[in-house]
């Protein structure tokens, strides 16, 4: 089941998308599913954020290629970090090239939706606090991360947390193919297989630190292959069984750039 989140005739609402059709749901899938006889076609309407999380909860080197990528030991736990919600942006948004940024990558992942409350979870029971999964890409300020040590700058600017384009709720994450692709050219190719800690152990271990709310999003770690795009650019995080979430790079508007182009 795709759960979506749209834009109506000037209102909100989720519903769930079959084919070319989305069918309003009554209220938010967090607290049930329940249709309404209420239909729109996919082009009518527009698709935001799938969620709204409070909190986004980012794991670093969490892909063992992308730690032989940065030359860095496979971590003993996972590797936690926070990116604000005033990140979030949804399919077909534009990522803000920052000004204080020269280099801004990108960072295909699989994005977990929590669905209830979740707070001191063992692996086992993990499972049944998500929702589902959808794509994520974890837009990084690369100079910056570099240069201050910590991430919160570089990982934290507006617009640098792409999720969508909906959550899909029946998906067996532990063998999915993920593909980043710049301006159609694929970037970054790897499995959920890689993962140094499945989607059960990240769920149960960031719920044993901070308690997960509905809508709260864990974003999984990146496969080898990122890079960075510039203003003009298109990206497209794929991800087997959900779908390809595209967004566009832009300048910030009245910015003078270094990398700009023209």
């Amino acid at each position: 089941m795709k759960i979506v989140r749209f834009s109506a005739s000037g209102h909100i609402h989720y519903g769930i998308l079959a084919g070319n059709n989305v069918q309003q749901l009554y209220a938010d899938p967090f607290s049930q599913i329940k249709l309404l006889d209420k239909f729109y076609k996919l082009n009518e309407v527009k698709l935001l954020p799938p969620c709204q999380p409070s909190k986004i909860v980012a794991i670093g080197i969490n892909y063992r290629s992308h730690a032989i990528e940065f030359k860095h030991d496979l971590p003993d736990s996972p590797l936690m970090f926070l990116k604000p919600a005033s990140a979030v942006i949804g399919p077909e948004d534009n990522i803000i090239y920052p000004p204080l940024s020269k280099q801004v990558d990108f960072e295909g992942e699989l994005g977990i939706v929590i669905g209830k409350k979740a707070h001191q979870l063992d692996d086992a029971d993990a499972s049944k606090y998500v929702l589902g999964y959808t794509c994520f890409n974890d837009i990084t300020a690369r100079d910056l991360q570099k240069k201050d040590g910590q991430w919160t700058r570089a990982k934290g600017f507006d617009t640098f947390a792409a999720i969508g384009p909906w959550i899909e709720t029946k998906l067996d994450p532990s063998n999915l193919k993920l593909e980043t692709r710049l301006n159609g050219e694929i970037k970054q190719s790897g499995t959920t297989t890689d993962l140094i800690f499945n989607v059960a152990q990240l769920v149960s271990a960031v719920s044993q630190v901070m308690t997960l709310l509905p809508g709260d999003l864990i974003a999984s770690g990146t496969p080898s292959g990122v890079g960075p795009m510039q203003p003009g650019d298109t990206t497209e995080i794929y991800i087997e069984g959900i779908g390809i979430l595209v967004n566009h790079v832009i300048r910030e508007a009245g910015i003078s750039h270094p990398y700009q182009r023209g």
